[in-house]
């Protein structure tokens, strides 16, 4: 047997804020008698890492080979809270499984206990495939519908839980981010090559971004973005676990897609397995992976599914962020006003995530901030560089605007 490795953060769901002193169990899922972890969160809401038995990675790089990942259940248990079970949870290989959790406060309609059921991954599952669309969507014209003058990353994303058609499904409101590395988790393993992963995470985006340019369900009367049915958009699962190998590359594409010369919209990139369902012309996820084992980079993966003319293209548009990225990595020796901006917001998250330390804001990058920096990367899974990047800032933006709106 080889081993994974999962962590479980808990939040407070009405206000947002890290939980500490919360009891987590872990049992096999086989097993939900006898715990083989008992966790207590920190003041940060995190609970210890810790290490699990999981399959051969050989199973989660050769298709149609036993279940690659194995299964645990986490129960959350805070007093005068809600207690949850998320059951199912996915552990592939030497990969880092991160699993959020938000408890509700106990109220007189409260259902004890809250049980969440992880189905299974789609490279493994048996999903319906996708219904083909054009690539590129003809936008409505002089119609009074709204539709974007330039791609715009959004802060929150409508995901509705089923086939569009579905009026009983629910919409849930997630960070754009955090469904991106949702989806992504959902779709690919986190084993596959680093440029097999990046290739599949910019189809993703891609496929996401156009639905948002074209406002593709809106147009036709739907009150959400996407649906998470996999025969026409991609499959999502609320409450799942994401991998942090594919969380950290979500960090540095989400505002980046894929599209052609003299078209204004994101690529509608569909793509499929490609070994269980076939697509000419899409990306193939398994594909993927071979070509990346072969040597090819990303942008060359990509290339051979959807043409030599595609190119990629970031948006500066990333709406509810306060400040835009200053253009250069902030480091020991910077100064100015995107400095003091980093140490304001940092202060502010600091009230909620105490573990990050208060800075004076003199627009001084020294130790100090650097030494914040490092615990609120650590804090959010992130490398721990101490070095304010493109994926870093933000990341801390995010953050600060979750926590301004509290």
């Amino acid at each position: 047997m080889s081993t994974g490795r999962l962590q479980v953060n808990v939040f407070d769901k009405t206000i947002g804020k890290p939980l500490g002193n919360v009891n987590v169990r872990i049992f096999r899922s086989n097993d939900n008698q006898n715990s083989i972890f008992e966790l207590t969160t920190n003041s940060s809401g995190q609970s210890d890492t810790i290490e699990l038995e999981t399959p051969p990675v050989e199973y989660s790089l050769t298709p149609n080979s036993p279940m690659p990942y194995s299964e645990y259940t986490a129960e959350i248990i805070k007093e005068n809270y809600e207690q949850i079970s998320v059951e199912k949870i996915q552990i592939l290989p030497n990969s880092l499984a991160t699993q959020n959790v938000f408890l509700n406060p106990i109220s007189p309609n409260s259902e004890l206990p809250l049980e969440f059921i992880i189905p299974p991954h789609t490279l493994y599952g048996e999903y319906p495939p996708k219904i083909v669309e054009n690539a590129i969507k003809e936008l409505p014209n002089n119609s009074g519908l709204v539709v974007l003058d330039k791609v715009v990353v959004p802060e929150f994303i409508v995901v509705h839980d089923g086939d569009p058609n579905d009026d009983s499904a629910p919409n849930y409101w997630i960070p754009y981010k955090d469904y991106i590395k949702n989806v992504a988790s959902c779709e690919i393993y986190a084993t596959w090559p680093i440029e097999s992963i990046k290739a599949n995470i910019l189809t993703i985006n891609s496929f996401t971004l156009n639905r948002v340019y074209t406002e593709w369900y809106r147009s036709r009367g739907k009150n959400f973005t996407i649906t998470s049915s996999t025969a026409y958009d991609q499959k999502f699962v609320y409450q799942r676990n994401i991998f942090q190998e594919i969380s950290n590359i979500v960090d540095d594409f989400f505002a980046t897609f894929i599209t052609k010369p003299n078209i204004k919209q994101p690529l509608f990139t569909q793509y499929c397995d490609g070994k269980n369902v076939t697509c000419p012309n899409w990306l193939s996820q398994w594909g993927s992976k071979e070509l990346a084992e072969n040597g090819l980079g990303y942008i060359e993966i990509l290339q051979n599914y959807y043409g030599s003319d595609i190119y990629l293209e970031s948006t500066d548009q990333v709406t509810g962020i306060p400040v835009s990225f200053p253009g250069e990595t902030l480091q020991i020796g910077s100064s100015g006003n995107a400095v003091r901006t980093i140490q304001s917001q940092l202060n502010a998250i600091s009230d909620n995530y105490p573990l990050i330390n208060k800075l004076a804001v003199d627009g001084v990058y020294g130790q100090s901030t650097a030494d914040a920096v490092k615990q609120f990367q650590n804090i959010f899974g992130m490398p721990e560089t101490g070095l304010v990047d493109y994926a870093t800032w933000y990341e801390i933006s995010k953050v600060y605007t979750a926590v301004k709106r509290l």
